[in-house]
């Protein structure tokens, strides 16, 4: 569908092989990325500098939970960066304290406190650290196939050799990674050393590999025998992409420390560490701190993203949607299988999935890959509706027929 066009910030954006050109002229080449330039977003839409609407269901990796430039959410930005655009969190500031307060009030256990920090790999960090310190253990437990962020603690912790393999021969000592699932192992990797059991709470990047509540509930009891951490990462997961406010929720866990980021301020950037009150009264003054963590524009964006989706009842629309979307899909010619939770959705194909992907591009849809070459993924807005389904059902059903 096309709109009137946008006029752009420069010319050369209505160009995507220009772009791509200077892009590559001035950054460095380590991204795949697709031949669309988008300059405008309006809840579930992107637009580009001809007008050419787009249904978006990656959501800028997961980013865009309130959708695109949600008026609520643009507006507080845009009005905190008109009063007071940064400072630290050196001093106090109401706006950090009302999105605190919004945010825990959804914490599986009364109590907790918050951490801000700027992205998901510096939430694990500090996580992994916690636990260290406040064990006085060394061993981090986590799970072949995780994905935890890109930088050398939280490369440590993953269990995707691909990634690992970025930071070269140096990798952080006294990490350990079991299958997925395996309950024996986990029980036997688990011992008098270990400071955390640490797990992306769905695998997301992997394919979207999912294990069932009883694992999880025995996680968090094996940990908890051998006195180590439970850490989960919700960074994908949380704020109610899978249907609830945590995975955690879900399946019945209540988590020593989960960590947050994509679209917690809607795609301003932040990232947060909930503590468990039994670990928070062991950290002590100047254990942790950042710069950026807890400013003002991405608390505002953070209060304000917590409202719309409190008042909008967007949780609740993610496990109704999801589940029918995936129930739709499971249904559907060339899908071998579907698996996830809410809006977060892999699709097993029968052929690869970069080449749907590419597909669907090219009529008007974005969507993901994963590591698994045949999964393909749906991570949209949770303001995703019933009508953005029919609009991307009948679109993949005939790209998988022409495949």
């Amino acid at each position: 569908m096309k709109t009137a066009p946008v006029s752009p910030a420069s010319p050369a954006l209505s160009d995507p092989m220009d772009v791509a050109r200077r892009t590559d002229q001035t950054e460095l080449k380590i991204y795949t990325r697709m031949p669309f330039v988008p300059i405008r977003g309006e809840d579930c839409y992107l637009w580009d500098a001809r007008g050419e609407r787009y249904l978006d269901l990656y959501g800028g990796h997961a980013v865009a939970l309130t959708g695109h430039c949600h008026p609520d959410v643009s507006r507080a930005i845009a009005e905190q960066a008109r009063t007071l655009l940064f400072y630290s969190s050196a001093v106090l500031s109401a706006v950090r304290v009302d999105a605190n307060e919004l945010l825990l009030k959804h914490a599986p256990i009364p109590g907790t406190r918050v951490y801000h920090c700027v992205s998901g790999t510096e939430a694990n960090e500090t996580a992994m650290k916690i636990a260290r310190k406040t064990t006085n253990r060394r061993k981090i437990v986590s799970f072949v196939g995780s994905f935890h962020g890109r930088t050398l603690a939280s490369l440590s912790a993953g269990g995707m050799d691909k990634y690992r393999a970025t930071a070269g021969p140096v990798i952080v000592p006294h990490h350990v990674h079991v299958p997925f699932g395996d309950e024996k192992a986990l029980a036997d990797a688990v011992d008098g050393d270990t400071a955390a059991v640490m797990c992306e709470a769905i695998q997301s990047l992997a394919g979207v590999m999912v294990a069932p509540p009883e694992f999880h509930r025995a996680m968090a009891d094996i940990a908890k025998r051998a006195g180590a951490l439970l850490i989960y990462d919700e960074i994908q997961t949380g704020i109610g992409r899978v249907g609830s406010w945590f995975h955690a929720d879900a399946v019945g866990v209540k988590p020593d420390l989960i960590t947050l980021a994509k679209g917690i301020a809607s795609g301003i950037p932040a990232a947060a560490v909930l503590v468990a009150p039994v670990v928070a009264e062991k950290i002590a003054l100047n254990d942790q701190g950042n710069t950026f963590g807890g400013g003002p524009v991405a608390m505002a964006a953070m209060r304000a993203t917590l409202e719309v989706i409190e008042r909008e009842g967007l949780v609740e629309n993610a496990a109704r949607v999801g589940q029918a979307l995936m129930r739709k899909l499971a249904g559907m010619k060339g899908v071998k299988a579907v698996r996830g939770a809410g809006f977060l959705v892999g699709i097993e194909l029968e052929i690869p999935a970069a080449k749907v992907q590419a597909a669907l591009l090219q009529r008007h849809m974005v969507t993901g890959t994963s590591s698994a070459p045949n999964v393909l993924r749906l991570l949209p807005p949770l303001t995703f509706s019933e009508t953005h389904v029919g609009e991307f059902l009948p679109v993949l059903e005939e790209v998988l027929a022409g495949a």
